[in-house]
């Protein structure tokens, strides 16, 4: 596992690995966003693929430096298993991902405006605002990353983990037409700021995101893993069709579910 994606040219195949976490495969590519796949007491579901089983992938991408985002365990299975492969994440962390024994040759930091291109899929990067944009003063490099992935006349918005500040939107909208768009929905409060525990958008605040940016079709994640920082997506499709009824389509989606997105032209899953 994984490359059995069907030869279709201008297809891409998206399996939600919970949380964030998102493969996204081409006819030539498998790139790995966001997977958390070691085992955790706290954990409401296990990991779909272990990650000594996961076999095929040409990047792992990690959109910031949290367990549930960049694995360390996993990235340290992976560095061995997969040698080849690339390992994409804030520049900022890159010394912490060389201690996870990735080759510098396969270790690709990136900041806000910076891409990288693997196989048919092209990478773009830009900040995310975990609560806060936490900006290096004097480096410039941001801790916290959004990705577009652009292949086969297809993109997709992996927003990581974020809340909207000031500019985000024009940011993602200088892409041009995002296909899909996977953006966390659990939200922030007091209780676990103080538990340092920083949030994202809320669900009503990612619905708007959502309304405004257009896509095609938005994921919501960062829902289901941990009981007590979660959200109920059931809700953000709700109000994202009452505030934006028949504009975009919502897929709630189920662990390993096949998601089929066909070239800019046809909608979702082959639909015209």
């Amino acid at each position: 596992m994984y490359r059995n994606h069907p030869d279709h040219t201008g297809t891409v195949t998206l399996r939600w690995l919970g949380q964030m976490g998102l493969l996204i495969q081409t006819p030539e590519t498998a790139v790995c966003i966001d997977y958390f796949a070691s085992p955790d007491a706290q954990r409401q579901c296990a990991p779909p693929i272990p990650a000594e089983d996961l076999k095929g992938i040409d990047a792992f991408l990690g959109t910031h430096d949290h367990l549930d985002h960049i694995d360390h365990n996993a990235w340290k299975i992976w560095a061995h298993t997969l040698p080849r492969a690339k390992f994409i994440f804030p520049r900022k962390h890159l010394q912490t991902v060389l201690a996870d024994g990735v080759d510098i040759q396969n270790a690709v930091g990136l900041n806000e405006g910076e891409s990288v291109t693997i196989g048919d899929v092209r990478i773009h990067a830009f900040a995310a605002s975990h609560e806060f944009l936490d900006q290096d003063p004097e480096t410039g490099l941001y801790p916290y990353l959004q990705f577009v992935v652009e292949t086969n006349g297809i993109r997709i918005h992996h927003a990581g983990d974020t809340v909207r500040y000031e500019g985000m939107l024009p940011k993602i909208r200088a892409f041009g037409r995002i296909d899909v768009q996977m953006l966390p929905i659990n939200g922030r409060d007091a209780r676990r700021y103080r538990q340092n525990c920083i949030g994202n958008m809320t669900w009503q605040e990612a619905a708007d995101l959502a309304g405004e940016t257009g896509p095609s079709m938005v994921i919501p994640g960062h829902w289901d893993m941990f009981a007590d920082n979660s959200a109920d997506p059931a809700e953000f499709a709700d109000y994202l069709d009452a505030k934006y009824p028949g504009k975009i389509l919502c897929r709630i989606p189920k662990i390993m579910e096949a998601i089929e997105i066909r070239r800019i032209g046809c909608g979702p899953d082959g639909q015209d």
